[in-house]
């Protein structure tokens, strides 16, 4: 496993990778992240999600080409990799994720299962909203207020 920090407008950033993809990325938290006081080591894979993400940040770039490794249940993965073709600058609803997974309207588990997201931005759970609009939460950064800055920044209209 290998790590890096990045500083960000939402705050460091951390991306953890096992050489080949990107596996987890965590936003600051009450000025903490996962690996601090560990000495950080990077590898390619964690320098081209560093200047994707500066690119993203910068509005250069919306969608991120960096390889991912999703582990989660067959039920988050599918979840997972229904948010990653959420197109930038749009917002989907958890119910059109659930009926998009073929689960139906079961808000609970894909909720959950957005929550639970190992890559968040990356995977861009941040575009996923209430039916109405509304930021119903975030698990990344200093939670609804990171989701909210992620949403403006992509331009993507919510309540």
């Amino acid at each position: 496993m290998s790590f890096i920090h990045i500083p960000s407008p939402i705050g460091r950033i951390e991306i953890v990778s096992d050489g080949a993809a990107v596996t987890r990325l965590s936003i600051e938290r009450d000025g903490r992240l996962p690996h601090d006081g560990q000495e950080p080591s990077s590898d390619a894979v964690l320098e081209q999600a560093a200047r994707e993400l500066e690119e993203y940040f910068r509005g250069e770039r919306m969608d991120f080409e960096v390889p991912v490794s999703l582990a989660g249940t067959p039920f988050q993965r599918a979840v997972w990799e229904r948010i990653i073709e959420i197109p930038a600058g749009t917002a989907v609803t958890y119910g059109r994720i659930g009926v998009d997974t073929g689960v139906g309207s079961v808000g609970r588990a894909i909720g959950g299962a957005v929550g639970a997201n190992p890559i968040p931005i990356i995977v861009p759970c941040h575009r996923v909203l209430a039916s109405d609009g509304r930021i119903t939460g975030y698990s990344g950064g200093e939670g609804i207020a990171t989701k909210a800055w992620l949403l403006d920044h992509e331009g993507v209209p919510h309540r």
